[in-house]
């Protein structure tokens, strides 16, 4: 009876994670990316890949994944507000053709408002679209038991046209053998980002 139970659980889970991901359905498309074109991937410490090697991080697998460079701007414990203030700079410092932005995590787990953390994403969206730059989001799950990534990450990424993974960082913490604490990935769980980002890329046509 312990295993039947278990079986549904994992099947209901399963099934819960499908609907509450954004990566369904018709993908927004972007440009085609050249071989010389530079990606940035703007975030926090689930950018800079804390809980493995630089060479684990999730940009350096997936420009090794999609033969481009792909530039790790992640800041460990950066809030969106922070993002925001940076942004600029790193525009200006790379001249990026795509941009992969996942915040929001830190925001969450230091209680800032929700609307406040939404402003902020959208201004960082709205700031690297106006620069003709390509941008792709990429959801983080809310800290509690049972989660996922809240409805306005998709929310916003419907709202600007772009292309959105909301599940695969859920996915992956989630499973044991694929973290290294309560909130980062492992190597294992970097390379599952990295494909799933790769993978969004190709079926919005940027490679």
């Amino acid at each position: 009876m312990k295993n039947i139970i278990k079986i549904y659980s994992y099947i209901f889970f399963a099934l819960w994670l499908a609907l509450a991901s954004g990566c369904g359905g018709n993908v927004p498309k972007v440009g085609k990316l050249a071989p010389s074109d530079v990606i940035v991937a703007f975030g926090d410490s689930l950018t800079f890949g804390t809980g493995a090697t630089e060479a684990e991080s999730y940009p350096i697998v997936l420009g090794q994944l999609i033969g481009r460079r792909v530039v790790r701007a992640g800041v460990p414990g950066e809030v969106t507000e922070g993002g925001l203030a940076r942004l600029a700079d790193v525009i200006e410092e790379h001249k990026p053709k795509l941009m992969i932005v996942c915040l929001g995590g830190n925001d969450m787990l230091r209680k800032v408002d929700e609307g406040h953390t939404r402003s902020n994403l959208r201004t960082i969206i709205k700031t690297i679209k106006a620069q003709g730059i390509a941008v792709v989001l990429v959801g983080v799950p809310k800290p509690a038991l049972v989660t996922g990534a809240p409805p306005f990450y998709e929310e916003i990424a419907k709202e600007f046209g772009i292309p959105y993974e909301g599940k695969i960082v859920t996915d992956v913490l989630y499973q044991r053998d694929q973290k290294s604490d309560a909130i980062h990935p492992n190597a294992k769980g970097y390379r599952r980002m990295a494909e799933a980002v790769a993978a969004l890329l190709k079926k919005a046509g940027a490679i």
